[in-house]
């Protein structure tokens, strides 16, 4: 039996390939799918298949981790992402039709889904074991270092790279750090602590998981709105991302240099350390969190409006700043309100149904800004992605509306409880924080 601390380095490792390899083609993928002959529509479609491919497997995926074991599903992971990273190459070698694009993208969703969840379900259920007995904020904070870290090395390399050769070549590195990941999780990585739910009807499991995510999610008003929020947010967040890269090139004047792409990631990578530090400080400006959601998601509209029309490279490189900021600091607070909403025994089930939400919002969003891209360039996309930005607003308001005790401070929850009363249309009393 390992010890928790071995247990908690090899997480950290495997979370640290993981994230280098991903990061590696961050800053360039955009830049990649059109020199390949795509156009802005074919280019954000193929990344809204690749969402697509998250939202049908997500679940599937998951059973999978929770029937044959996690380590299982992460060596699946590794060799589905491994090859349809390679084929993903071939395709912008031969610059291939865009439907062979869509289908490849939905498979390289595939592969991020084996490893969703598996990793942390890994490290809690070992370290449980273990007899591990602190807090696992400290743990997961850890992780969310080391990701910013590699994040941060791997986009900064990834551009480097492309730069001194050509942009087909990170997608390589990313493939040959996946096998290598592989060997690491074989030689590593084993179940401890996990006894699989063993289960000969897998779409029995799969209708069990969506039921307990429409009763204990979908019909709490706070909850549902509060995941439609993410309808909105979700598609544009990676839209932004993605957008940004070829834009900082028609701002810096060289189509070619691929570094100053890289930025992009760089500044997210940071803005992920920065925000989440800053996130309790934001927290603390509020009384409800709902309404410093409200607040940094008009401040990120705000932002997006900015880089839309201000024509100057270091004004963007500025707002790109302010805008991942706002969007780092976002997430943990709307992770503290809705794991608060929800109860302990649905909470990964209503978890993963509010990435699917957020996912399918991807979906639709990033094609319509993509020919929105196509018609009006990059700054008139990221003016209509502000727009929708601001389409999350109303909901959030109406999750504000529930006055469920989680979107308050703990100590004010505690004392108020006993006097909320039902959440609107729900069956259910409202959650404790």
């Amino acid at each position: 039996m390992r010890s928790p601390a071995a247990i908690i380095r090899i997480y950290l490792v495997l979370l640290l390939g993981n994230t280098l390899a991903a990061s590696l083609i961050w800053g360039i993928n955009t830049i990649f799918l059109l020199d390949a002959g795509l156009s802005n529509l074919e280019a954000f479609s193929a990344n809204a298949f690749f969402t697509l491919g998250m939202v049908l497997f997500e679940v599937p995926t998951g059973v999978v981790a929770d029937t044959i074991g996690r380590r299982a599903s992460y060596l699946l992971g590794t060799v589905t992402l491994s090859v349809t990273t390679l084929i993903y190459v071939l395709l912008w070698y031969v610059q291939a039709p865009f439907w062979q694009w869509a289908i490849s993208s939905v498979l390289i969703g595939l592969g991020f889904t084996f490893f969703s969840g598996a990793v942390e379900a890994w490290l809690v259920d070992a370290l449980t074991a273990a007899g591990y007995t602190g807090e696992m904020e400290p743990v997961f904070g850890r992780g969310q270092v080391v990701s910013g870290v590699a994040m941060l090395t791997g986009s900064l390399a990834g551009g480097y790279i492309a730069a001194q050769t050509n942009l087909g070549v990170p997608f390589l590195v990313r493939a040959g750090i996946l096998l290598a990941m592989f060997a690491v999780a074989f030689w590593l990585m084993h179940d401890i602590g996990f006894t699989p739910h063993r289960t000969r009807q897998p779409w029995r499991e799969m209708t069990r998981v969506l039921r307990d995510s429409v009763e204990h999610g979908w019909r709490r008003p706070a909850v549902k709105w509060l995941m439609l929020e993410a309808f909105f947010t979700g598609g544009v967040g990676f839209y932004v991302f993605y957008a940004l890269q070829p834009y900082l090139l028609e701002l810096y004047g060289d189509p070619e240099a691929y570094q100053v792409a890289g930025l992009v990631a760089a500044i997210v990578a940071g803005a992920q350390i920065l925000g989440g530090l800053a996130a309790p400080w934001i927290r603390r400006l509020f009384r409800r969190r709902t309404s410093a959601l409200i607040a940094t998601t008009v401040a990120s509209a705000a932002s997006l409006v900015a880089i839309g029309v201000i024509d100057s490279f270091l004004a963007a490189i500025a707002l790109i700043v302010v805008w991942a900021l706002l969007y780092a600091a976002e997430m943990p607070i709307r992770q503290a309100y809705l794991n608060g909403l929800i109860p302990s025994e649905q909470r990964a089930t209503i978890l993963s149904f509010d990435s699917l939400v957020g996912s399918a919002g991807g979906v639709w969003s990033q094609p319509v800004l993509g020919r929105s891209a196509d018609l009006w360039g990059y700054g008139g996309s990221f003016v209509l992605s502000a727009g929708i930005s601001l389409l999350a607003v109303p909901f959030l308001a109406l999750s504000r509306r529930q006055r469920a005790p989680a979107d308050v401070r703990v100590t004010e929850a505690r004392t108020q409880a006993p006097a909320q009363p039902p959440e609107t249309g729900a069956d259910h009393p409202p959650t404790a924080p």
